[in-house]
């Protein structure tokens, strides 16, 4: 008996116990669909955290204050009050460091007319565009001049002027808003980002640090430096050289720890992938149990049908079937099974994590490779768990077979 007729008899004992073949697949739809369901979910997740993480900036590193510590007792982080502007002349000097800005931010309540909102206010220069991939909806963005002179003049995000105005399309340039009670004009609202999972830039107002520090926060110290490397590759050269900088400015002797910290965006997105590739590895391993049950109960439905069928085993072989012809019978039903499962698991699999994804609104990636891994493991859940009663089928004595009740 050839593989194709093989085949076919497999496919008819399966349609003639429609229930049970259905109820086996089970185990096996289940399996399947979690795993892809669970890793389309984990890739998307990556891809979103990557999209969120490269929209802070162009190849950013964030220099901070350290966190106090005095006696034993530990500030918050950033508690010190070391950076200054003039940290950031000596950075811009670096060959790797292409733009720099300053930045420092607080909430104030900010009224137009009867419109007012209480929303983060963020002192910086004209490089923060560079850096931070600012583009403008209309209007223009800070310029030197305006640091210089420390102007009175602001760039709203879009929720900032639907909040004042009730519509973010509304004309806003050339109106006087009043920070915290001091005036300022606006020259330009930025086009709308949405929110990258860290901080909307929708709902920021920027104006010169200059004017924010004497009009505002009252104090000349920096929340933070943000800087902008040459290129992807000099991430970490940059990283040194603003290092030595900040120590030689600061004056830290050979042995001492810093009074700044520096956060790589490079660094920070390999270790968010690497958690959630971590958690899409863990979920998908438990979800990938419920294969390895499915495949337990693919073997024990097997072995019921191999006992079932005794006297057709028997049957057959006296009329000429060899060992090989009921191995191989056995083998591709429980095949079968399997890839059947596999496949409808793969169809659920991936409307469920659409579903998912659609109601945590999120985006979900299901790759070929996830689809053919999952198929190639059902597979060979099929062959391993489909061989011991194959086999049992196999080695079955004809006369005995024939005397089974």
């Amino acid at each position: 008996m050839n593989f194709l007729e093989s085949i076919r008899i497999s496919l008819r004992a399966l349609r003639a116990n429609k229930l049970r073949s259905a109820l086996t697949m089970l185990g096996m739809i289940i399996g399947v669909a979690a795993v892809i369901a669970m890793v389309g979910i984990g890739n998307g997740a990556t891809a979103q955290i990557t999209s969120q993480i490269q929209g802070l900036g162009s190849n950013l590193i964030t220099v901070s204050p350290a966190r106090t510590n005095f006696g034993g007792v530990h500030g918050g982080a950033g508690s010190l009050t070391t950076l200054t502007i003039s940290d950031i002349d000596k950075i811009k000097l670096d060959a790797a460091v292409k733009a720099a800005a300053p930045y420092t931010d607080n909430d104030y309540q900010v009224v137009l007319g009867a419109g007012n909102t209480s929303t983060q206010i963020s002192g910086t220069n004209e490089s923060y565009q560079l850096i931070k991939n600012v583009t403008m909806a209309r209007g223009r963005f800070l310029t030197k001049n305006d640091v210089d002179r420390y102007a009175r003049v602001a760039v709203l995000g879009p929720n900032v002027v639907n909040d004042l105005m009730g519509d973010p399309n509304a004309d806003i340039i050339g109106k006087n808003i009043k920070i915290n009670g001091v005036p300022f004009q606006v020259i330009g609202v930025t086009t709308s980002t949405g929110s990258t999972g860290f901080q909307s830039s929708d709902d920021m107002i920027l104006a010169p640090i200059t004017t924010v520090q004497e009009r505002l926060v009252g104090r000349k110290n920096l929340r933070s430096i943000l800087v902008s490397a040459a290129s992807p590759d000099l991430m970490q050269t940059a990283q040194n050289e603003i290092t030595l900088d900040m120590r030689k400015a600061h004056k830290i002797k050979d042995g001492e720890a810093d009074d700044f910290t520096i956060q790589n965006q490079a660094d920070v997105l390999a270790s968010m992938q690497g958690v959630t590739q971590t958690l899409t590895m863990l979920l998908g391993g438990i979800a990938g149990i419920s294969l390895l049950v499915g495949g337990i109960g693919i073997m024990n439905i097997m072995l019921v049908s191999v006992t079932e069928r005794t006297r057709e085993i028997g049957i057959r072989k006296a009329i000429g079937a060899k060992h090989s012809d009921i191995l191989l019978q056995f083998l591709i039903e429980a095949i079968v099974l399997s890839v059947l499962g596999g496949g409808i698991g793969v169809v659920l699999g991936s409307a469920g994590s659409f579903l998912i994804g659609t109601a945590l609104k999120m985006s979900t990636s299901i790759s070929l490779s996830s689809v053919l891994v999952a198929f190639g493991f059902s597979a060979a859940i099929g062959i391993i768990f489909g061989v011991f009663p194959a086999r049992k089928a196999a080695s079955m004595d004809p006369i005995d077979a024939l005397r089974f009740e």
